[in-house]
Parts: structure tokens; sequence; C-alpha cells
């Protein structure tokens, strides 16, 4: 009875949002349905920390620039830039035709035209101790504070760098870094997440939170495709849907037009061991794959001064490399995940990420002789006398830390797993008090000073994600070069020496390289997919049927 209310009470919301429409609204003709498992946290560009909102966030609004489907830089509102000689000074110039969604804010109603001052309010916003955005990490350590956001004039901005940080062009894409009206903001205060005014290739128009949001093209957006005007879109309608299996019932019955991701619960219908689409599904949907740059990984905390890594068998790295030859990742990807990843055997940087060379990094291979080898050398043959090893998980991935923990007992290795909630174990490797733990690492910005950056000494916790303690001064001196190396090929050859070293000593054992895994109904064309995992709706067309 509950489900049946809610679903009446979903389509009353419908009626009454398009009943109130322009006669322009009343004519839609496309509408993109999607579902999101959970429920948005904001659509404030500040607050863009999770998927699910970045991907919305992206959809209302626009940055300096923006990536395409091979993660280049391309421009956005920006239509060029210039760098420094010394690296440290930004200056772009602006379009002088995009302008902010209608609003009644606004003289007359009427979107006004974006301009410099905007990008310096919105990205001081990042920073701003009074709006305590998510994404402060994006400028708190490159840049002095405010004064180093200037609008010379109002089509040219200028950004002032505190040292020099190639990847910067890349970081600026994010979501974070969109531009926002500060009257609006300021009109909604911490409300501005759900009253978002951008720029973007569609504009808000209603959202009833757990329940429905909905997106109206943009009539004035300032992108084209050739000669056509975008979006192609009329409209984007949102369910947040929770139940996995209940949200792919509704793709099968065509309610939704894009299903991300393959669910464990159903998997195995969808999909063969080999990765391909089952004859009961063969033409039905079109299912698009692509590399993701998401790092799936096993830790090992490996800080001397750690008391639990004093008295662990870890902190020997013959053993730590014994684990990582005992695995066979392929055998994981196949027969777990229906051949949805790669295994990751050469390094911690993914596949997908511009300078990924598999020719370069070398990882570890199965090879479970070399293992127990390496383990007698460390003085347990055939794991003789090694104490029980706790590898510790959420929920989620339960059944891959399984298959590891019996992988491990193969060459002698007894390993207990430990399940706990995702937010308790975020907490525990962020304290350095897990010895083994599953984790992953997803790119915030493609370049890979993303992942190392895991690995350097001064992100040691509690001042960053140095999860496992690793600490190298040969490994901090490349990575501080790196940021002074602006040819990106000899950058690039920096990461992988730093990756390579990463990988001989051993405190992380890389799994899987993720991927990208989109369904779409047969009449949506013009989506792709991207190492980012970005929503781009944009340039999609959705045919009639």
């Amino acid at each position: 009875m509950h489900k049946k209310l809610h679903y009446i009470l979903s389509l009353w919301v419908l009626f009454l949002l398009f009943s109130c429409q322009s006669p322009q609204e009343k004519n839609l003709k496309t509408t993109f349905n999607i579902n999101l498992d959970q429920n948005l946290t904001s659509l404030d560009p500040a607050f863009a920390r999770n998927q699910n909102a970045i991907w919305m966030i992206n959809q209302i609004f626009n940055g300096l620039v923006q990536v395409d489907a091979k993660l280049n830089v391309v421009p956005a509102i920006a239509t060029n830039w210039t760098i420094s000689e010394n690296q440290l000074i930004y200056t772009f110039n602006l379009r002088d035709d995009v302008y902010f969604h209608d609003h009644p804010i606004f003289p007359n109603g009427k979107g006004r035209r974006v301009i410099a001052g905007d990008f310096a309010y919105s990205f001081y916003r990042l920073i701003d101790p009074e709006v305590a955005s998510s994404g402060g990490w994006i400028f708190s350590d490159k840049v002095e504070g405010k004064e180093s956001f200037k609008a010379l004039n109002d089509t040219t901005f200028q950004i002032t760098l505190k040292k020099p940080f190639p990847a910067f062009l890349k970081l600026l894409t994010a979501q974070y870094c969109s531009v926002v009206p500060h009257e609006i903001v300021k009109h909604y205060g911490k409300d501005f997440r759900n009253n978002p005014i951008g720029t973007g290739p569609f504009k808000f128009k209603h959202w009833k939170e757990d329940e429905i949001l909905v997106l109206l093209k943009n009539d004035h957006y300032w992108e084209f495709e050739g000669a056509t005007r975008l979006p192609h879109l009329d409209a984007i309608k949102v369910t947040f849907i929770s139940d996995k299996q209940s949200a792919f019932m509704n793709f099968i019955k065509k309610d939704l037009d894009f299903f991300y991701s393959v669910d464990g619960s159903y998997r195995d219908d969808i999909l063969t061991k080999s990765g391909k689409m089952t004859h009961k599904y063969k033409d039905a949907f079109k299912l698009l794959k692509g590399p993701y740059l998401c790092t799936e990984y096993v830790g090992i905390l490996v800080d001397p001064e750690k008391k639990i890594v004093a008295e662990s068998p870890l902190r020997h790295k013959k053993i730590r490399q014994a684990i990582n030859y005992a695995i066979d990742r392929e055998k994981l990807v196949k027969y777990l995940r229906n051949s949805i990843g790669t295994p990751a055997v050469n390094g911690f940087i993914p596949k997908g990420m511009p300078g990924f060379d598999s020719l370069k990094v070398k990882g570890y291979t199965y090879q479970p002789n070399l293992s127990k080898k390496l383990l007698a050398e460390a003085g347990y043959p055939n794991g003789k006398g090694l104490p029980s090893i706790t590898l510790s998980t959420s929920t989620t991935y339960k059944d891959l830390i399984e298959f590891i923990q019996s992988e491990l007992a193969k060459i002698g290795i007894p390993v207990k797993v430990d399940v706990s909630p995702s937010a308790s174990l975020r907490e525990m490797m962020a304290k350095n008090e897990v010895l083994f733990f599953r984790g992953s690492w997803i790119a915030d910005y493609p370049d890979g000073e993303n992942y190392m950056s895991v690995f350097y000494s001064k992100n040691k916790v509690p001042f960053g994600p140095n999860y496992t303690g690793y600490y190298n001064t040969e490994f901090d001196k490349l990575f501080e070069a790196s940021y002074f190396e602006l040819d990106d090929e000899k950058r690039y050859a920096l990461y992988q020496k730093m990756d390579n070293m990463i990988l001989e000593h051993a405190s992380v054992v890389p799994i899987l390289y993720d991927q990208v895994v989109v369904m779409l109904q047969n009449n949506i064309s013009g989506f792709e997919v991207n190492p980012l995992s970005l929503m781009i709706l944009k340039n999609v067309v959705k045919n009639k049927k």
C-alpha cells in the first residue's frame, strides 16, 4: 500500500509540475528518464562531493574549462588562456555571450551575463570558512586567499598560485569550479542547494527530495553542435528508487532511458563471465563499457612508528610481495565481476589515465610458487608459524575480500575477514588504526598526480590520504619535482618511476582498474562514456521509438 501511495503522489507531483508550465514547456517532446539509487546531497557546486551530485550539477552549471571524452582540457566559458613563465599566473579570456538562467531576482527576471567577477566570487566560496565547502581542497593549499582571484575586467579573469601545479587546468574541470551568481546565492543562503541557478544546458525546475528531480532545456544555452544549439533533449526526469533490482526492472520496461552499473544481484542475468551480453538481452538495449579512473586495492599499513605495524608480520616486505603474487586477478575479474574491470598488474595509476603505460610500469602477476618462495625466505615456509592476519572490508566488497582470503590461504597465509560499515572503515583508515584493508581511489581530476599524492609523506594522516603510512625520501623528491615538470610526457615518466617504487615496496596490493558500464535504450544516441564517469547529456538525442 505504501509503495502504491508513493507512486500516486509522484504522478500527482508530475501533473502539477507540467500543468503549471508555459506553452513552450507543455510541448516537451523528449524527456530523458534516469534513476539515482541515493538522494542528492546538494545541487550547489560548492558541495559536489559525490557522483550523483556531480552528475546533476554538470547539467546545470559550467566552469572555465571542461574535459572531452578523451580527458583533454577544452574551452568552456573561457575561450583561451595563458600561463606565465613561472607557471604561477593563469589568465583566462571569457566568452561574452554566456548568461545565467532566468530568475525573478535578476532585473526583469532575465538571466544576466556572466563576468569575470562571478568566477572570483565562485572560487573564493570554496575556501571561505563560512561556506565550509567540501571542495576547499581545490584551492586551499594553492592560493594565498581572496586576492588570488582577480577580475581584470568583465572578460578577463586571473588566478595566482603560490607554487606551480601542472595539473591545475585539469583540476579546474571539476564541478566544484562551476560559476554561480552571487545575488542568487546570497538570496537563498544555504537553500541554494535546492534552488540552483547556473549557465548549463539544463535549468532547474523542481526537486522533491527522495522522489523526483526535473530539469528543463535551457533555450539560451551558449554551446552548439555544428549549427544546432545544444541541448537536444527537452527535459531530464530523475527518480530515486533505492532498490537496484526494482530500478533495473523499470529500465527493462523502458520506463528509464539510462541505467548505470551492473549490480551483483542481476549481473549474471545481463553479462556472461567474459563480459558479453547474454542471449536473453541481446539487442534489447545498448551496453557501453570503458575505462574508469578507479583503482580497487588492498592497503597495508607500513609506518614503523605504529605499534600494530611493529607487531605484525606484514612489516616484512617479502610477505607483502608474496601477497601481491598470490592473487589471481584475472580469475577474480572474470568470475566475480563478469569481466567488468581490468586486472591491476600495472601499478596504482589506473588504465584510462593519460600517461598510463603497461610496458613501463610492471606490477604483480599471478605466481603462487614465487609467493611461497618469498614466504619461506621471510621465515614462514608454507605459512608455518605465521599468525592470522585480519583483513578489513565493508559489506559491499565482502565477496571480493573473501576471494583474496581464499587465495592467500592456498599459499599458507591465514586471513580473518572483518566486515565494518563503510563509514567506520574509512574513519579507521583515516586514523591509521587498521593494518590490512580494502580501499579504492577514484580520480578527482585526470592526472596521475592525484594517485601518487596518496603515497607522499606530507600526506600522511591526519593531513592527507596516505593511509598506508608510506615514506620514501626518493619518492618525495620525484613527487615534488613533478610539480615543476611542464612537459606532460616527462611528468608521466616521473609518475611511472614513482609507481614502480610503490610496487616494489608493496605497501599496496592493486586488485583491478574499474570500468564504466552504462545501459541505454536503443533509441538513445550521442551518449559517450568517459574515464571520469562524468554524465554529459547536452549531446544526447532521444529518437521516437
